[in-house]
């Protein structure tokens, strides 16, 4: 989304001090770390920098864009923005309180989840605007944190197509497997339990290989569910340095998307989607009304019923043999692609409600912020 925006012509100053060191360290501070010393010596250590950082940068700025996950930074942001008299903006991303619920997390912190529900009420009410990609999302922050309706703008994940090319469509000769790629965190959103089960019913079907690549908490049970089954038909690969996952979706016949069934899961359209997309491979994923309202069945991507084996199992075969329907997919979901979800399109969306933002905060007769916007 910086590029995007910078892309769009805005110029973006990047004010940033590290407190996490990944999504697992996220985790365990809130299952009860954040109560312990050290953590706290860590915030103090991060917010001094960042004041620092955010002194030294010596810029006037239009308006502060917090990102994902600042909930987490709210009340420093808020200060800063009210002593500049500057709109702030956040961007939700995803709900730092949904995730830890549907982690379970309840159950190891109850008083961690109660604080990470008040922390992003607070979140979506100081804001001037909030940033979500689905219609879906912006709908639930509305109804758990009692938001209003206007302060929501929506711009799409989108995909990095500095990264992300088209790739060839795949057309394994007669010796090579047709190879199915999943690459992602083994956790409950992406379903992962039904692409191993689909599998286990194409395990009859010795040409097709499904290659799994990522880690994550559910990964050992997924492991052990591919062993009961006795398949032969799956690989296991952990997480790949970023080239050598972009050589795999470049091999790959089809990609797959999510099948999970959690509230996160159906609310959002997952990078691993849009990225596919990007790369001009064939994708099949799960159906839900957000992804219904970007993608059109068939035509996009490939949509299935979530966690059903049975159906994704149908759809791979189908696809296996179907190399018009292949094609088609590809050269579609790419056109797609290009017409809404571009870094610069992502950008060109952003910048517009930010320009809204800032000519609605602070209007100045006579000036125009169309071009020369600094956003922070």
């Amino acid at each position: 989304m910086i590029a995007g925006l910078r892309a769009a012509g805005v110029e973006v100053s990047e004010c940033h001090a590290p407190l996490w060191t990944g999504i697992e360290d996220r985790v365990q501070v809130a299952s009860g770390r954040w109560l312990g010393l050290s953590f706290l010596k860590r915030v103090l250590s991060a917010y001094k920098q960042l004041l620092v950082n955010y002194v030294a940068l010596d810029k006037d700025y239009d308006v502060m864009v917090l990102g994902y996950p600042g909930q987490l930074d709210i009340l420093v942001a808020r200060v800063l923005t009210w002593l500049r008299r500057k709109p702030l903006v956040l961007d939700l991303f995803m709900s730092i309180y949904l995730i830890a619920v549907e982690r379970e997390l309840a159950t190891k912190s109850p008083l961690s989840i109660k604080l990470l529900r008040w922390l992003e009420s607070l979140a979506c009410r100081l804001p001037d605007l909030l940033i979500c990609d689905t219609q879906a999302y912006a709908a639930w922050h509305q109804y758990t944190h009692r938001v209003r309706p206007e302060k929501f703008r929506l711009v799409p994940t989108g995909a990095d197509d500095r990264l992300f090319k088209p790739a060839a469509l795949v057309d394994p000769s007669p010796t090579d497997k047709f190879k199915v790629l999943y690459y992602g965190t083994y956790i409950p959103n992406h379903g992962v339990e039904t692409i191993i089960q689909a599998a286990n019913l194409l395990k009859d079907k010795p040409d097709i290989l499904f290659e799994l690549i990522g880690e994550g908490p559910a990964k050992a049970t997924a492991q052990s569910l591919a062993g009961r089954y006795a398949l032969n038909n799956v690989i296991f690969t952990g997480w790949l340095e970023q080239d050598a996952l972009l050589e795999k979706i470049v091999q790959a016949g089809l990609m797959l998307g999510v099948f999970g069934v959690t509230p996160q899961s159906l609310m959002t359209i997952q990078n691993k989607i849009y990225e596919s997309l990007a790369m001009a491979k064939p994708l099949v994923t799960g159906d839900s009304t957000t992804v219904q309202e970007a993608l059109t069945d068939r035509i996009h991507a490939y949509l299935v019923e979530r966690a059903n084996p049975t159906a994704l199992a149908e759809a791979i075969e189908v696809l296996h043999g179907n190399r018009e329907l292949r094609r088609t997919l590809s050269s579609q979901g790419y056109a797609h692609y290009q017409r809404y979800f571009t870094v610069e399109r992502i950008g060109s969306v952003f910048k517009r409600h930010l320009i809204e933002l800032v000519g609605r905060a602070a209007p100045q007769p006579g000036k125009s912020h169309e071009s020369g916007q600094k956003f922070f």
